[in-house]
């Protein structure tokens, strides 16, 4: 019987984060429309009526996307941080590197992969004949886990929408997941980076290739040849 009522209560709040996102939406969507109060008039009228079959007239912007996001306090983590780590890059770039969650350095900056693992990608992108400044880099998570610890299931689902949402801002042609985290939320899949690191899949029609995090090839010099492997396979697909 608990087990039911647990089940039911998750359904509810899931129901209403449904529709407070719809709401949320439906507002974004009035407002980029030219709405700023429902007065009735004929253009009003017509535009609700468009809900839903058309999207909004104007792109939404990365700057946009972080000052909604503000001094999030969506989860816990937000009382340990002291910078949110949001992204940094071309907005406009072909290629979106998603890794896992800042770590200490990247907490301290408020850049994203600017610590040891992070000179280690550094290394891989100027490998591919590619600069950090010619990338989008961001992470699962906008803040760090205390000690660097894994990514929770909850701090994930509150964070996820924003990772989606600058995807869709910059419009990649090539997504590379660094590590299980990045992989596995991207992928809605519990398939381990092992399996999945190697070959290409589709998010929302963007070629998604998943390999080790470059933290993971501190711990694991030997993994160095797989990563270099999947960035191949990513260059010539990108046309490098």
């Amino acid at each position: 019987m608990a087990f039911k009522c647990r089940n039911k209560i998750e359904s509810k709040k899931e129901l209403f984060v449904s529709w407070t996102q719809e709401i949320t939406n439906y507002l974004r969507f009035c407002a980029e429309t030219g709405i700023s109060g429902f007065d009735c008039t004929a253009k009003s009228l017509e535009t609700v009526r468009g809900w839903g079959s058309r999207r909004p007239l104007r792109p939404e912007t990365l700057d946009a996307i972080r000052n909604e996001l503000g001094n999030c306090r969506h989860c816990m983590l937000y009382k340990e941080r002291n910078n949110i780590v949001f992204g940094a890059g071309d907005q406009n770039a072909r290629l979106v590197f998603v890794g896992e969650g800042p770590g200490f350095e990247e907490d301290q900056q408020g850049k994203p992969f600017v610590g040891a693992s992070g000179r280690l990608f550094t290394k891989i992108i100027q490998a591919m004949n590619l600069t950090r400044e010619k990338v989008y880099i961001c992470n699962i998570l906008k803040c760090r886990p205390p000690g660097n610890r894994n990514p929770r299931p909850d701090e994930i689902k509150n964070c996820f929408p924003f990772l989606q949402r600058q995807i869709s801002a910059v419009k990649p042609d090539f997504i590379c997941a660094l590590g299980t985290f990045a992989a596995q939320t991207l992928l809605d899949t519990t398939a381990p980076i092992s399996e999945l690191r190697g070959r290409f899949f589709d998010y929302q029609g963007i070629k998604l290739m998943p390999t080790y995090h470059p933290s993971f090839l501190l711990r694991n010099p030997s993994y160095k040849r797989y990563v270099w492997e999947d960035m191949q396979k990513l260059m010539q697909a990108y046309g490098l």
